[in-house]
């Protein structure tokens, strides 16, 4: 068995999320160059299921990196770290009780570096990518991804390009400034930027960060699965509700699901995954309700949760798929339904939500009244980030 301090990964291949083809997981790639979809790491799980003892992992201090060997960075020498993962989660028993759901967590991301569960995608993604032998990064981003992308990519030396909507929250356009930056705002929404962002990659040699577009975000994201199972004593929740723009961490919780169940880590089925948009941008849930597989470009998408502002998710067939398999659903809510559930969660268990984690609260009660949650079961909502970073605070 592995020693805590042996630099060990599992890391076996990578895996197109369609086609089923395989390539190699040491040289550098963006998406599959047979088909154009999404990339997924794959491990020598049945190795790994033999050696690696769930609870010394989880015992270690350094959070995200607690399950490196589960993660793709070959040599530890090259993790960008700021003390990403870990983040608290916590049982909102007055607030559960106001809908009769006695067993509701919040899963609170608003602790991560840079304010929001980005910081978990970006520090695997930009160390390994450094490790491939990247030196400069772009990412569009509605605001998030792209302060948690410019400041690990300061940690790692490296120089970030981040593309946004002109109207994306000044904070955000803050913060990537400060960690050094470029900023280039975009007359659009984050579909134009990502246009943009990927046509100046490719002219001037830049590795781009874009959601699904590089296998490693969703390796990151999918450490939230790993300790949520932990938490709850190494069983999954029945219910994983999860805020939707480009799904990366939908898809990652999954995964992780998949993964720990492969190392009998847990047992039975993953819980099921439930997404939630803004009644203002929806293409996910109208291509679930419709029965496709692949979303259409939602028309004036407009909604105050700058997350959930996604017109059309690069990886819709696979964020389809996810719900599908795992017997989950998706809701909307309207920014009036965030606000009112945002300050609900602060005044009843004085958790600071953000608009896109208070969505997740905001759907229980027709989740409820639809059948889609029961009573007694384990609800696990994810608070995406801190609501410190919206604008009326930072004025």
């Amino acid at each position: 068995m592995p020693t805590l301090n042996t630099p060990t990964t599992y890391l076996d291949h990578l895996a197109c999320s369609d086609c089923h083809s395989t390539f190699s997981a040491d040289a550098l790639h963006s998406t599959c160059p047979r088909c154009g979809s999404p990339l997924l790491v794959r491990y020598d799980l049945d190795t790994a299921r033999s050696e690696l003892d769930r609870d010394q992992l989880a015992a270690r201090p350094d959070r995200l990196w607690n399950w490196r060997e589960l993660l793709p960075i070959r040599d530890t020498g090259h993790i960008a770290d700021l003390g990403e993962g870990g983040t608290p989660m916590l049982r909102a028993r007055r607030f559960g009780a106001s809908l009769d759901l006695p067993d509701v967590w919040i899963k609170d991301e608003g602790f991560n570096p840079t304010g929001s569960f980005k910081a978990r995608g970006m520090a695997v993604a930009v160390s390994r990518a450094i490790e491939l032998g990247v030196r400069e990064f772009v990412v569009p981003t509605a605001g998030n991804a792209g302060g948690a992308a410019a400041h690990y990519a300061a940690r790692a030396g490296a120089q970030a390009h981040v593309y946004m909507p002109q109207d994306a929250p000044m904070a955000n356009r803050a913060e990537c400034e400060f960690a050094g930056a470029e900023v280039v705002l975009v007359d659009g929404l984050i579909n134009t930027a990502g246009h943009i962002a990927a046509q100046h990659a490719r002219e001037r040699g830049w590795f781009d960060l874009s959601t699904l577009k590089e296998p490693y975000r969703v390796e990151g994201k999918k450490t939230i699965g790993y300790e949520i199972a932990h938490r709850l004593g190494w069983r999954a929740p029945d219910v994983v509700v999860y805020p939707t723009g480009g799904g990366t961490g939908l898809i990652g919780i999954w995964k992780a699901f998949e993964e720990m169940r492969t190392l009998s880590w847990v047992d039975g089925r993953g819980p099921r995954m439930i997404a939630v948009q803004a009644d203002g941008c929806a293409p996910v849930y109208r291509a679930f309700h419709a029965g496709v597989d692949r979303c259409e470009l939602w028309p004036d998408a407009h909604t105050k949760a700058a997350g959930l502002r996604v017109p059309k998710p690069f990886a819709d067939k696979l964020i389809l798929a996810t719900l599908r398999e795992s017997g989950g659903t998706v809701v909307v809510v309207s920014d009036d339904d965030m606000r009112r559930a945002q300050s609900d969660l602060g005044r009843r268990e004085g958790i600071s939500a953000c608009l896109e984690g208070a969505a997740t609260t905001a759907a229980l009660e027709r989740l409820l009244r639809a059948g889609h949650i029961r009573s007694g079961e384990c609800v696990v909502c994810l608070n995406t980030g801190t609501h410190l970073k919206e604008p009326p605070i930072v004025q």
